[in-house]
């Protein structure tokens, strides 16, 4: 009977913390004008919460849905890092494999400044090249011919022909071409697609992993959102097919929280995959940025977490995980503006500091 009364007061326990956090994401997701706001608890074998409130479109009735999409931005480079461990791990490409090794043919056109890249150097920010994103001018679609695969590759070997300029060392560049060119190396050492390669990652871990806006392949999932609340109509972005190892994966929150789990599962040594070891590597093994995550040190609490966030211009997408404490917190939104993305940190914050983070 003790056991039985001591089970009901956690479960109350329990109820009351989750409608404590669904009442402030919900006040979040009003003050900080949001459609929709999804979030979740997770540990490497539990979920915690998992909620979904507002809306599908702004000012309309499509009440949001568990299972929605959600584009998760750059959020995309920890499944294409985490692939290209794998491809590592079984011998079908090295870390140090040079991108001319694969791609022999593009070296003579392309700025010497970018002969000695690596697929490390690539997937860890090192390659010493410049940003490029959606919102560039050039090239334009003409230019770039072929199916999604054969575009990749004509835009990566218009992006090496071009006479840019850095005009400091760091220790890190922030460019989305270098998982452009990561992903060209996979493609190269399979003789498959990245999506493919992505499908198959899925189906391994039963996650539906998807691409392009949500609503391009079925008008009832969420729009994103622009800053002014504009949504954004079913169509299909060529751009963001350049960049789709950089930050063009779409999957519903229950999915991302799957992936999140196998990470935690993963840095506690549970994988039968890689070791404890080389998880951390992947999450924090260098500074500033890893194979596919950001470390941080949580100033208040001293604790350590490996982090990724997207922002691919109408959806915001964060996941924070922590080894110490055994948990992930993954936070979507249909819109991106600061004042949401604001919004989302408060709430990150929240879950954070009731979860012992």
């Amino acid at each position: 009977m003790k056991k039985i009364l001591v089970f009901v007061f956690f479960l109350s326990f329990f109820s009351s913390f989750y409608a404590q956090n669904s009442t402030f994401a919900e006040n979040i997701r009003i003050q900080y004008k949001i459609p929709e706001l999804v979030y979740a608890v997770v540990s490497s074998d539990s979920i915690f919460e998992m909620e979904t409130l507002g809306y599908q479109r702004y000012n309309s009735s499509f009440k949001a849905k568990i299972n929605d999409k959600f584009r998760l931005g750059s959020l995309t480079k920890t499944v294409t890092s985490y692939i290209a461990a794998i491809l590592v791990k079984e011998g079908k490409i090295k870390w140090d494999t040079g991108f001319f090794d694969l791609y022999p043919e593009l070296k003579a056109k392309s700025n010497p400044k970018i002969y000695n890249f690596t697929l490390q150097d690539l997937i860890t920010f090192r390659a010493h090249i410049p940003t490029w994103s959606y919102g560039n001018e050039t090239p334009v679609q003409k230019e770039i011919k072929g199916n999604d695969q054969q575009q990749r590759y004509e835009f990566m070997a218009w992006f090496l022909k071009q006479n840019f300029t850095i005009s400091e060392k760091q220790d890190v560049y922030w460019s989305n071409p270098s998982y452009v060119a990561a992903g060209l190396m996979l493609e190269k050492a399979t003789g498959k697609s990245y999506e493919t390669l992505v499908k198959e990652l899925g189906m391994s871990l039963n996650i539906d992993f998807g691409f392009g806006q949500p609503n391009l392949m079925d008008e009832n999932e969420p729009w994103g959102h622009d800053e002014n609340l504009k949504p954004e109509k079913p169509a299909l972005n060529y751009k963001l097919n350049w960049l789709s190892s950089a930050g063009n994966i779409n999957c519903s929150l229950p999915d991302y929280c799957k992936f999140a789990q196998m990470h935690l599962q993963g840095l506690l040594g549970k994988s039968k995959m890689f070791t404890a070891e080389e998880f951390a590597l992947m999450h924090n093994g260098l500074p500033e940025f890893s194979f596919g995550w950001y470390p941080e040190t949580d100033m208040k609490t001293g604790l350590n977490y490996s982090f990724h966030y997207g922002n691919p211009g109408t959806f915001l997408t964060k996941v924070y995980l922590c080894k110490t404490i055994n948990k992930a917190f993954v936070i979507f939104a249909n819109v991106q503006s600061e004042e949401a993305d604001k919004g989302l940190m408060l709430l990150l914050e929240k879950l954070k500091k009731q979860y012992g983070g």
